[in-house]
Parts: structure tokens; C-alpha cells; sequence
């Protein structure tokens, strides 16, 4: 009716382009038949493409075009599943590596709004007070409603030093509050640990990346070498986003010495795996308590339910976050990448963790602790006059009540009184 020119080999090039998506993903499946239906769909795609290049007001980049529809049709599926740009997939193996520049939050999309799932420890976001669960309503001038993942990431890097506004609407607040952010290059530190007082040891994992599990036995060998040999121990993974599945596997398989680790499920066949303990479960025989919040997710959520379920650790804090999706990054052959949701996790009694999370077996609330100063205290035999003294404390005494760390945070106090009173119990059975 318009006339409209059509360009028989930009349509060739669009659907080879397509086409070459499926032969990626088909890489190790084999070739996968499109229907018909599909591909006259197809044809439709690759007409529009045409009309647009041939009519629109303005010169378009065909490139940017094709990337927006692809964008376009992901954002009917899941959250997680996005498109990469070659920039974007790039950036995305750097992250996996542990050093990265940003602000430090892992963010995901819920009903079309943007949420933090999780701040990084020592970096520019945590440190300013962003919270897992906090909700981003604008970043500078832009509002965040059905923004990508993608495009959201793009505003908030930027080179070191330089600032950044982003508004947050939270539990609590009347309206959003500004919280400005000076961006810096974000190097992870994965595995942190302390001695905690009377041979209690601590380790926080921050995010699962590469060699994670093995920074971990390292960890917990020199904690070992502090001590006179470990009385138990307190795996910290709140906000911890996640990160790299194999790594969530080496970190449980490490506490485990047999049995299921976590399985998926996939609507393919081949999208089924099964990760079990192998010989890596070399810690002994400890108590260990794992403290979760809101912020854990995916990764931290398959360490938490493999510890729960094989009965080897406690689990303590609150629900956690309840990602239980596999996502599979497919690499296209012009550099980009599709993030694709392919399977779910179960943990190893088949729960699945999408949407419900891990629920702790003792709950407790985040928070810090308090002293109350009580004036009434009862008489004791050391305000008596003339009461017999005892030897004087030595010096090695002193040093000892000295080197006791006061412990402020109120999870963390309770996975120590759990131990502590876990090993007393132990005691008196025996």
C-alpha cells in the first residue's frame, strides 16, 4: 500500500543472524528444527527490520535495532534472562574474576521494579548504607520503572572518583531518599576469616568466584594453625549474591565427605545435572552454624540448603533471598551473549529454592546488641569486707580477656552462643 522498498539481502543477513543465535545454543545439543510458525514469525521480524531502514525519519543502526528487539523479547521471560552486548559480556567475565569497577550491588528486577539484592562488603554502596531489599527508584535523572538490568548497570559504572546519585525507597521511608556514591574500582576479596574467642573460628564469604572453595580450605587451615584445634565454627554468607555454581559446589563439598551437594531440572533433558561430595570433604568433625539473611542468594542459597540437609550445619539468621534459577551464558559469535534461564536448583532433599529461599532453623533477627546497665545488681562475695583474696590474674590471663573481641553484631552473637553451648552440652554427654 506504501510502497515500501524491499532489501532482499538485509533480510538474508537478519535471519542468518538469527539463525546463528540457535546454532550457538545448539552447539552441543545438535540442530533443532524451527517450526513453521516460528519462522514465519521470523519473516515478519526481518520485514520490519526493512520497513524501519527504508522509512524512519532518522538514519538507524541496524545493529542497535536488531539488540533492542532481542533485548525486547527477553523481557517477556524471567528477570534473570537478558542479552549481552560484546561491552557488556565482557564486563561480565571481569566480575567473575573479583575486580570490577561500580558501586557494589547486585541487582535484579522485580515486577518491573529495581531491587538490590545484595551490597557488596567493603565497597562504595555498602559503605554509603545501601541494604539488600532496597528498592531503586531513579538513578540521576532517570526513573528505574521497566528499565533493564542492563541499561541500569551502564549508568551506575563509571570511572573511579567520580559520583553518582541514586534514589532509594525503603521499608521505613516516607519518601525516596537520595544516597550519593563516589564509584570505585571494586576488587573482591572472596573468602575473609578471624578467630573468635576460645578457638571459635569465622569465615564470611562475600561471593562465590573463582577459586572460592579453594580460598576457603586455606582459611580454614590457618585457622586451624591459631588454634588447638577448632571447636566450631560460623560460615558467614549474608548478603552474598552469589556468583560462580561450581564454586557454591567446592565450598559444600569441602564440610561434606558423601551425598547429593544440589540437582537441576531443566525442560530439556540435557539441562539435568547432579553435583555430589567427592573426596574434598577433609574438615573435621565440628559443630557449624551458617548465617543467612535476605541477602543470600543463588550460590550462598545451595551451600546453605546442602549443609542444612546433610544435617552438618545450623542454619541461623533470617529466610533467604530464593533465587533458585539456573542461568546458562550462551557466547554468540559477534562477541555478545544471551543469559538464558534454563533450570531450576533443588536442594539435596528436593526442595526447590526458586521463590521460597532457605528458611533458618533458628531464627533471628538482624541487629546489634546493647548493654543495659543494671544498678540493682545482688551483693557477691568480693564486696564484703576483709573477703579472702584469690591469686592475682597473670599476665597471660589479662591478654587472653583482652584479646576477646566484643561482638556488636546480634546474629553473629547468637551463632557463637549456639556453639559455644553445643560443645558444653557435647561435654557433659560424653
Amino acid at each position: 500500500m506504501f510502497g515500501f522498498k524491499k532489501r532482499k539481502i538485509l533480510i538474508a543477513v537478519v535471519c542468518f543472524t538469527l539463525f546463528g543465535i540457535s546454532a550457538v545454543w545448539i552447539s552441543a545439543r545438535g540442530v533443532y528444527a524451527i517450526q513453521r510458525k516460528a519462522y514465519e514469525k521470523i519473516k515478519v521480524f526481518t520485514e520490519i527490520v526493512s520497513i524501519i531502514e527504508d522509512n524512519y525519519v532518522d538514519e538507524v543502526d541496524t545493529t542497535k535495532l536488531i539488540y533492542g528487539a532481542i533485548r525486547g523479547m527477553l523481557n517477556t521471560m524471567d528477570p534473570h534472562s537478558s542479552f549481552m552486548s560484546p561491552e557488556q559480556y565482557k564486563e561480565m567475565r571481569v566480575e567473575t574474576r573479583g575486580s570490577f569497577g561500580g558501586l557494589g550491588i547486585e541487582i535484579t528486577m522485580k515486577d518491573g521494579i529495581l531491587m538490590v539484592v545484595s551490597p557488596i562488603e567493603d565497597t562504595p554502596a555498602f559503605r554509603a548504607g545501601i541494604k539488600a531489599g532496597d528498592k531503586i527508584v531513579k538513578i540521576e535523572d532517570k526513573h528505574t520503572r521497566d528499565m533493564t538490568i542492563q541499561e541500569a548497570v551502564k549508568l551506575m559504572r563509571g570511572k573511579k572518583g567520580t559520583k553518582i546519585t541514586i534514589w532509594i525507597m525503603r521499608e521505613g521511608f516516607d519518601k525516596p531518599k537520595a544516597f550519593e556514591i563516589t564509584r570505585d574500582v571494586i576488587k573482591i576479596k572472596s573468602v575473609k576469616s578471624k578467630m573468635l574467642d576460645d578457638d571459635y573460628g569465622y569465615v564470611r564469604i562475600t561471593q562465590f568466584q573463582h577459586d572460592t572453595g579453594k580460598e576457603l580450605r586455606k582459611a580454614l587451615k590457618n585457622l586451624e594453625g591459631q588454634s588447638k584445634g577448632l571447636k566450631g565454627l560460623i560460615l558467614d554468607l549474608r548478603n552474598n549474591p552469589g556468583g560462580l555454581l561450581n564454586e557454591a559446589v567446592s565450598v559444600s563439598d569441602t564440610f561434606l565427605r558423601s551425598g547429593l551437594i544440589v540437582y537441576t531440572e531443566g525442560r530439556v533433558k540435557g539441562q539435568e545435572m547432579r553435583f555430589s561430595a567427592g573426596m574434598d570433604g577433609i574438615e573435621p568433625d565440628y559443630p557449624v552454624v551458617v548465617l543467612i539473611n535476605g541477602g543470600s542468594a543463588s550460590a550462598s542459597e545451595i551451600v546453605a540448603g546442602a549443609l542444612q540437609d546433610h544435617k552438618k550445619a545450623v542454619i541461623i539468621g533470617t529466610t533467604s533471598f530464593g533465587k533458585g534459577s539456573v542461568q546458562s551464558i550462551i557466547p554468540l559469535e559477534d562477541g555478545s551473549a544471551l543469559r538464558l534461564t534454563t533450570s531450576k536448583y533443588f536442594t539435596p532433599s528436593g526442595r526447590s529454592i526458586q521463590a521460597k529461599g532457605i528458611k533458618p532453623d533458628i531464627f533471628v533477627a538482624e541487629g546489634t546488641v546493647t548493654e543495659k546497665k543494671v544498678n540493682n545488681r545482688h551483693i557477691s562475695e568480693k564486696d564484703l569486707k576483709r573477703h579472702l583474696v584469690v591469686e592475682p590474674e597473670t599476665k597471660d590471663d589479662k591478654t587472653k580477656k583482652e584479646s576477646k573481641e566484643k561482638i556488636s553484631d546480634l546474629q553473629l552473637l547468637r551463632a557463637l552462643e549456639y556453639l559455644k553451648s553445643w560443645y558444653i552440652f557435647r561435654e557433659v554427654a560424653s
